[in-house]
């Protein structure tokens, strides 16, 4: 009996030890951090907008300048509790005014904060993570240049057990991914610079499947049927499918899409409405030629 006991007293003792390997945070090599150097704040710019950063951070119903303000506060509501996005102001004490590059490249690629804990995948970092480490330091730049306004937003309402950072390490082992998602097309008819460049503004920083694509049971998006309409976190709402499919965009042109990032407008005349109010004015704000890109690029997706 003491044998046996002895036997899985070791056992559970190396089952600990591995899960705590496993669900341990990463981050990223600190050389491979500081090759990236400073980055550019006027490119930042453009990251700032596709990645969304005022939907979340900037104050609710925030309008023009106001959406440069990050103090955060927006809540966000899902099956497991409501996540509210921190201030991430340029305050050294209340916002991320004291982060270093690798601070915020191991925030954004590795979903792993300066403390050295998992951040909750509210938080996109599964769709940063795409995201080139220049890309990176460029946004970065530009966050440093807004205003820094301290104060923190209010905690997280989650439960146990979902309230378990650790782990959200297990959960990073089967949905954290930086590889992309959709291969490229086949054929001459597609423009593959332009095509390259929508794959990475939707799948990288414009994050698009977070709310397009369907989740399973523990808030992992199903990639089998990427960006083909998901049901809203509350209510009986349902996000639509933006594929080329009948239940989709399939009768949008590429330039339909366009103008819609550009000016809210459908082709049938109707405005964007509810959270996407957001993603557009953000969208409104990139180069013509990303939001073709973006288009060319939903175009061009197998149809759900």
């Amino acid at each position: 009996m003491k044998k046996v006991l002895a036997f899985l007293l070791v056992v559970g003792g190396i089952a600990a030890a591995v899960a705590y390997l496993l669900s341990t945070p990463e981050t990223l090599p600190a050389q491979e951090v500081a090759q990236a150097g400073d980055g550019d704040a006027v490119r930042g710019e453009t990251l700032f907008w596709a990645g969304g950063c005022a939907s979340c951070h900037a104050a609710p119903g925030a309008k023009g300048e106001a959406k440069l303000v990050l103090t955060g506060g927006v809540k966000l509501e899902s099956p497991f509790g409501t996540f509210v996005a921190p201030n991430i102001s340029a305050s050294a004490a209340d916002g991320i005014g004291g982060w270093s590059l690798e601070d915020f490249a191991n925030a954004m690629l590795k979903g792993t904060s300066p403390e050295g804990e998992h951040y909750f995948p509210a938080f996109p970092f599964t769709s940063y993570s795409r995201m080139t480490l220049g890309d990176v330091s460029d946004l970065f730049a530009f966050m440093k240049t807004l205003p820094a306004v301290d104060g923190k937003a209010a905690e997280h309402e989650i439960g146990f057990p979902f309230n378990i950072r650790r782990a959200v390490g297990f959960w990073k082992l089967l949905y954290l991914d930086p590889a992309p998602v959709i291969a490229a097309p086949s054929g001459s008819d597609v423009d593959q610079a332009v095509w390259q460049r929508g794959r990475y503004l939707v799948e990288g920083p414009g994050h698009c499947s977070e709310c397009h694509t369907p989740r399973n049971a523990i808030g992992g998006l199903d990639k089998s049927r990427w960006l083909a309409g998901a049901t809203a976190p509350v209510g009986d709402g349902k996000i639509p499918d933006i594929t080329p499919g009948e239940g989709g965009i399939g009768s949008w042109s590429a330039g339909d899409i366009a103008y819609y990032l550009e000016s809210g407008f459908t082709p049938d005349y109707d405005s964007v409405g509810g959270e996407m109010v957001s993603v557009q004015e953000n969208m409104a704000h990139l180069a013509a030629s990303d939001r073709a890109a973006i288009a060319v690029y939903l175009k061009a997706l197998p149809e759900r």
